[in-house]
């Protein structure tokens, strides 16, 4: 199985790594950066270099911005591209659970019963989303997240290294909970908190 990897970050190397564990070989680094980059004894070629080359090889999201993500989501299946759902070995996820299309999990992941995973999404190292939770799309669970049972977390929000939330929540769209937060109250859309009980407000 060919695959692209677009985005030569350190993230990217990171969702690189694992699909080549599931068995795929990557033949083309993509990145609009303006020197070229190096990953996978691949040198990286701009975006418009690569549509007119590989117009139809899939292609994993190394990249993560989450709005950056989400725009070249768009883009790529506005040009057909296939991008697969690569969830590493050591993950744990249920047979009950839904995933979009683009949507990664690093080792360690755990994924429980009757959730819902959105497109473009970044479960990182170690996080836990328990059952029943909707993970909306271009969201990024960091490493150590935990989400207990029932939690809604909107698309495009980041939940920042170590947080938690406690269960039947809803943190809203592009929300970003500071590192270490624990989540005891639901969460407005567009707001950005931090702190246990997660409440004060980052500028």
């Amino acid at each position: 199985m060919k695959i692209a990897l677009y985005g030569a970050s350190g993230h990217g190397k990171v969702v690189g790594e694992i699909a080549q564990l599931l068995g795929y070989e990557i033949i083309a680094l993509v990145d609009d950066a303006k020197e070229p980059k190096e990953l996978f004894n691949l040198r990286s070629i701009p975006s418009q270099t690569f549509f007119e080359r590989f117009p139809e090889t899939p292609v994993a999201l190394g990249i993560g911005d989450n709005s950056t993500r989400a725009k070249i989501f768009t883009i790529l299946k506005e040009k057909g591209y296939n991008l697969p759902i690569l969830i590493h070995p050591h993950a744990t996820v249920s047979r009950e659970s839904i995933w979009g299309e683009g949507s990664v999990a690093m080792a360690g992941v755990i994924v429980n019963a009757s959730t819902s995973i959105g497109e473009g999404v970044i479960l990182n190292s170690g996080v836990v989303v328990e059952h029943d939770n909707e993970i909306g799309s271009f969201a990024h669970l960091s490493p150590r997240v935990a989400c207990a049972g029932g939690v809604r977390v909107g698309r495009l929000s980041h939940l920042g290294i170590g947080a938690c939330v406690i269960q039947n929540l809803t943190i809203g769209e592009s929300c970003v909970i500071g590192a270490g937060s624990v989540v005891i109250n639901d969460i407005e859309s567009f707001k950005k908190v931090v702190g246990n009980p997660a409440k004060r407000e980052l500028p």
